[in-house]
């Protein structure tokens, strides 16, 4: 009787792990389109993610910092706007959330031998935490500009 219980119990205890484990690889490999549309409470999280790790570089309304096509005195460019005059729309899903978790890697999220003040966040921030500031960036897009982006996502996937 005993053996019988068991069976059932391991089963659901396999299941639940497998489906923490697709959640938890469709949250890293991020090949899907990150809609800003589908949970409000995400655009909340992000918005305060955004402001206490973001905004110190990328400004509080997502403009930049100033001359950001220019190069600075040591050779690299200042922080880009993520509003729809940058180029934040210009990458897939899976590329924003590569370069908030590592940085700008050169040979992987940046052209070989390229120098750049975006920090590595995936040991401050949760795939999560990530997910949700690119929702709320997203989110203050006009239409035609989120559905540029969605289609270089879906056009990019992994």
């Amino acid at each position: 009787m005993l053996k019988i219980r068991r069976i059932p119990l391991l089963f659901v205890v396999l299941v639940v792990l497998l489906v923490i484990a697709f959640y938890l690889t469709t949250l890293t490999r991020n090949d899907g389109f990150i809609d800003p549309l589908a949970d409000q409470g995400r655009i909340v999280q992000g918005k305060t993610v955004y402001t206490a790790n973001c905004a110190a570089c990328h400004g509080a309304n997502l403009e930049g910092q100033a001359n950001w096509r220019e190069r600075l005195d040591n050779g690299r460019l200042p922080a880009p706007p993520h509003d729809k005059t940058g180029h934040t729309w210009h990458h897939p899903d899976w590329l924003l959330v590569d370069m908030v978790k590592h940085g700008l890697v050169p040979g992987r999220t940046a052209p070989p031998g390229y120098e750049s003040d975006m920090p590595a966040y995936g040991g401050l921030l949760t795939d999560e935490e990530i997910v949700a500031v690119i929702a709320y960036i997203k989110s203050t897009w006009p239409p035609r500009v989120l559905e540029a982006q969605k289609e270089v996502t879906l056009r990019n996937s992994k």
